[in-house]
């Protein structure tokens, strides 16, 4: 791939950094990334991902735009109201960037279709709001061996890990989380959440989409970041392999 005058100079920022350059941001433009969910995280993560030039992006997501959408959903206007998300999302990033085609999936990730949209994928990002999904996308991730960002918020707190359960001392999402955590699913409309919470927080999902596909820095799988916005702080906590988990063999 040889990159035009128009993207090496609307990608100048990132081939600059010599962490990425210009192979890097050839392996962004043939990359192909799967983003569940299309709210308060995934229109961050769909937003930068595409000004990233990542090439391809499929969106699972079975809503549609509703008005108290927009106090986080930035990805989404008052004129979207009523609209499919994933529809409104892909006609925005055709506007944004002819570089990167977004297939939109109007329906609910599940056990049926979940291997099938993780085949060819290079990272998963996961920003679902109901903990059914992100077990069931946790899983496929680890049985694809496909890099998983996963993201999530409540009220004025934030978590983001990566997660790479086939490699040797590497967690999985169900190390953290376990078999059957039993837990019941508290949606935003319950109990509420700081708006620029879900952007900074999908933002950073965002940056370690784009690591996992161009490594830079240092490899943050195995690490937990816990971001608590009331006391303006943020944790890392290292995350150990669980030795009776599935990824463990």
């Amino acid at each position: 791939m040889t990159l035009t005058d128009p993207q090496l100079d609307r990608y100048a920022r990132h081939i600059v950094l010599k962490e990425i350059g210009g192979g890097g941001q050839k392996r962004l433009l043939a990359a192909h990334a799967l983003i569940v969910g299309a709210g308060g995280i995934g229109s961050p993560v769909i937003q930068y991902l595409a000004a990233a030039g990542v090439g391809r992006l499929t969106v699972v997501d079975d809503d549609i735009v509703s008005l108290s959408n927009l106090q986080r959903q930035t990805l989404f206007a008052t004129r979207d109201v009523g609209s499919r998300k994933v529809v409104a999302a892909a006609n925005f990033v055709q506007r944004m960037n002819p570089d990167v085609q977004l297939l939109p999936i109007d329906r609910r990730l599940d056990a049926g279709n979940a291997a099938r949209l993780l085949d060819g994928v290079d990272v998963v990002i996961d920003g679902s709001d109901n903990f059914a999904t992100r077990l069931l996308v946790a899983d496929a991730a680890l049985a694809a061996g496909v890099p998983l960002v996963s993201a999530a918020v409540g009220q004025f707190e934030g978590q983001l890990a990566v997660y790479r359960g086939w490699e040797p001392g590497k967690p999985c999402y169900r190390c953290l989380v376990g078999d059957d955590p039993g837990r019941p699913d508290v949606s935003c409309a319950d109990q509420g959440v700081l708006g620029a919470l879900t952007g900074m927080i999908g933002s950073l999902a965002a940056i370690e989409a784009v690591r996992q596909i161009v490594p830079f820095g240092a490899d943050v799988a195995g690490s937990l970041l816990l971001v608590d916005a009331l006391a303006f702080r943020f944790r890392t906590i290292v995350l150990p392999k669980d030795a009776g988990c599935r990824c463990a063999g």
